[in-house]
């Protein structure tokens, strides 16, 4: 065939596959979903990852390039090209590919299973626009501490495969609790772990210091302590009401933080003390649901308890209720409330021979929460 032929069969690639992007990038604009492809340098530093082990030419399934070094922007996670990609270029090599020309290798970085592009992202581009399923490359391993998998990359799992791995290695939990699983669904919550081991810590010292006693509780005790007397008693209530049932999708932690959050809103609204597990739990289940039909009812049911009066929470008996305000109105704080006197403490100067305040936590990062009003 020509080359004028293969020209023009380029251009309309070209063309079809930017408007493909273009309606891509617009979905995305409306479902909040990242369509960039990945970039290199955010995983390879987040893994600490480069060391070469292995220099090699395959032929690469494309479907297993998930990102690029420099030019994760310029294509669609598809390796669809935008804009800013040169459309005369595109369609040289579109037309090159077809053509008994072809194109040279392109250059790639592996991580775990999956690969980024060190160069050759318009070849590529076109290669995935005319359905090849490989492509030839000069393949760079590096050696990563976390195995990774194409899977990883669907919903940004990796971000939380990271997270997980460097929270286990801050807190050794995988270690002092041998088969406890805190594996979450969504980016950004081990951070807030990390914030409640602390402060239940820094309340468990000043429980000791008020109480007159040496002894600190370390690191590791702390992570202990956090597990067994706060996070585990929630859990066990959850799984009593098969609460997991009704959040398709999710794991025990991401339902933990969200429980957590909505027992100290319950408790600055009605001004009680932190509401026992199983209580906390009850009331969470009567008012969040992850299934369409029970959120309608739930809303409902919220509804016509506030225009009643909404004496108190919806699931929590009377009984209950007065026993967590009076537990408030004796002095029993709430994480929150603790925190904000912990800060407005003075911090007078001390002798030297006298025992330091316990450490005060920091504040907790300021990370939105699904599924609370």
């Amino acid at each position: 065939m020509s080359s004028e032929y293969h020209d023009a069969v380029a251009r309309q690639h070209y063309t079809s596959s930017l408007r493909k992007a273009q309606l891509i990038d617009l979905m995305g604009l409306i479902t909040g979903e990242d369509t960039n492809l990945v970039s290199f340098n955010d995983v390879a530093d987040r893994l600490r990852a480069r060391q070469e082990i292995s220099h090699r030419t395959e032929y690469v399934l494309l479907e297993k390039i998930v990102g690029s070094v420099g030019r994760y922007r310029d294509f669609t996670r598809e390796f669809l090209p935008r804009s800013n990609v040169s459309g005369a270029r595109w369609a040289k090599i579109d037309a090159a590919l077809n053509s008994m020309e072809g194109v040279p290798p392109i250059e790639l970085y592996k991580l775990g299973e999956v690969y980024f592009v060190r160069d050759g992202n318009h070849r590529v581009s076109v290669a995935r626009a005319n359905q090849i399923d490989r492509i030839e490359a000069y393949v760079t391993e590096l050696k990563t501490p976390i195995p990774l998998t194409l899977s990883d990359f669907e919903r940004d799992l990796w971000i939380i495969k990271i997270e997980y791995a460097e929270f286990m290695a801050e807190t050794h939990l995988d270690l002092l609790r041998p088969g406890a699983d805190i594996s979450m669904t969504v980016p950004g919550r081990y951070e807030i772990l990390r914030h409640h081991i602390e402060v239940h810590r820094y309340l468990r010292n000043l429980d000791l210091e008020n109480e007159g006693r040496a002894e600190r509780l370390s690191r590791a005790e702390a992570v202990i302590s956090w597990y067994d007397t706060v996070y585990l008693p929630v859990v066990e209530a959850m799984r009593k009401l098969r609460l997991l049932e009704h959040f398709p999708g999710r794991t025990e932690a991401d339902l933990y933080l969200w429980i957590v959050k909505h027992r100290e809103r319950l408790a600055a609204r009605y001004g009680l003390a932190p509401l026992d597990p199983e209580t906390a739990v009850t009331t969470f289940a009567e008012t969040h649901s992850d299934r369409p039909l029970e959120r309608t009812l739930q809303g409902l049911r919220k509804g016509l308890h506030k225009t009643l009066g909404e004496e108190r929470p919806l699931g929590m008996s009377e009984e209950a209720f007065e026993e967590a305000r009076s537990r408030h109105d004796a002095g029993e704080r709430t994480l929150h409330e603790a925190e904000e006197a912990s800060a407005q403490q003075s911090a007078p100067e001390k002798p030297a021979s006298e025992k330091p305040e316990p450490e005060k936590p920091s504040a907790e990062p300021d990370i939105p929460y699904e599924f609370i009003d």
